[in-house]
């Protein structure tokens, strides 16, 4: 199982293989690739679990890069309720059902994914690694994995798209109060190749968050995650000096715009407006805001409470999930992230309805711990376990996990 050349290496087939392919495509090609190196001393580099790779990221880290990506609002309740939700919930698994060849193959807002898996906007990424959201992007687009860039990136939109190539690539919008810097932003991702639009709605203000206060440690003031702006025309125009020439007025003119100022509704329209494909907004927790969502034209919702990083003492994300689905009742996608830790995870958030899980710290921390082959590792190890738990728990495919009707139970 090792022996195959690098084309035979995926995580699994896109497709079911034809009866003249002659043999059976094994689709946790990883762990196989992982096991086989055993007999001659070969181990992964960097750990399977996600729990020793946060451990290791630690170890790696400065103490202030390391808390601005694994802190949590408050006293972290709302991160530990992420995970309890977790527990709370378990896949039934059902016996002999002839699954060997599955397919995890979806499409979402327009974009083909040979799995439902996504990478979610992590901001301000050079402080893991040199490369930052470049690395990410290569290691996603090597694998076919969608990933979202987010606004507070350590490099620009162009030079993402870049490191991105033919890879899928959408753009998360934390929204500026200046409509013309909104527009060249907007404007700017479209040209680049980006094909959906994600609009998170629960970052207007930064949440207490204890770790980074006890630091006055906020890489924004330091032009550290600036880059979109810094180098955006529209904003630029509203500056005496470039950034490159007066750091702090850049800085001061980036807080003005991008926090501290909440908005309603109303402001999703111009959005809408400026974006010819897909938007989807990200933050929903409530069935009735989900409905307001698709009312004003919005064409998906992401699940999500920022991974518990804005609002302590919040539900967990995953507990409010099938409310959410059963109110769009298959309207529009519904997408869901905070929590995620592994691929089990993964496949409880789609039993739970949603049609594509996003995830964030795992791949942070191996971008911190390996660059892109961190970034790759970890995304390897989520697509070959997402597949090997729904195959050991009777499922060959989305439509057979989505029409069960016993795949979720109380967990004890």
């Amino acid at each position: 199982m090792s022996g195959g050349d690098e084309s035979d290496r995926r995580p699994w087939p896109t497709r079911p293989p034809r009866a003249d392919d002659g043999h059976v495509p094994d689709p946790d090609r990883y762990g196989a690739e992982i096991y086989a190196g055993g007999p001659d001393g070969r181990v992964p580099a960097l750990p399977t679990d996600p729990s020793r790779l946060e451990v290791a990221a630690r170890r790696v880290l400065p103490a202030h890069a390391f808390d601005y990506v694994a802190g949590g609002a408050g006293s972290g309740a709302t991160m530990r309720a992420n995970r309890a939700a977790f527990d709370r919930v378990g896949l039934v698994p059902r016996m002999l059902r002839g699954n060997h060849v599955r397919d995890w193959s979806t499409t979402v807002l327009g974009t083909p994914m040979a799995a439902p898996l996504l990478l979610g906007p992590v901001g301000v990424q050079h402080l893991l690694h040199d490369d930052g959201e470049l690395a990410t992007a290569r290691a996603a687009a090597a694998l076919g994995v969608p990933t979202v860039l987010s606004t507070a990136s350590s490099h620009t939109t162009e030079e993402v798209a870049a490191a991105s190539g033919d890879g899928p690539r959408w753009y998360q919008l934390y929204r500026p109060t200046d409509d013309d810097v909104t527009a060249s932003l907007l404007a700017r991702a479209r040209a680049a190749g980006f094909t959906v639009l994600v609009v998170t709605l629960d970052t207007w203000t930064l949440g207490w968050r204890p770790h980074d206060l006890d630091r006055a440690y906020l890489p924004f003031l330091r032009g550290v995650g600036t880059a979109i702006p810094f180098s955006d025309p529209a904003f630029r125009a509203g500056l005496a000096r470039p950034p490159e020439d007066d750091l702090a007025a850049a800085v001061r003119h980036r807080q003005r715009l991008f926090t501290g100022t909440a908005w309603g509704w109303d402001r999703l329209a111009p959005i809408r407006a400026q974006w010819p494909g897909p938007v989807v907004v990200k933050g929903i927790q409530r069935a009735e805001d989900a409905e307001t969502a698709l009312r004003l034209g919005m064409d998906g919702v992401i699940v999500s409470n920022h991974g518990g990083r804005q609002v302590d003492r919040a539900v967990g994300a995953l507990s409010v999930l099938p409310g959410v689905v059963a109110s769009v009742a298959g309207r529009a996608p519904v997408l869901f992230d905070s929590g995620v830790r592994t691929g089990a995870d993964a496949a409880l958030a789609l039993a739970l309805g949603a049609d594509a899980v996003l995830v964030g710290r795992p791949y942070a921390y191996g971008l911190a711990l390996g660059g892109q082959a961190g970034v790759h590792h970890v995304l390897r190890c989520l697509l070959a376990e997402l597949d090997t738990t729904l195959a050991l728990a009777g499922y060959r495919d989305l439509a057979e996990l989505r029409s069960a009707r016993d795949v979720v139970a109380g967990a004890p």
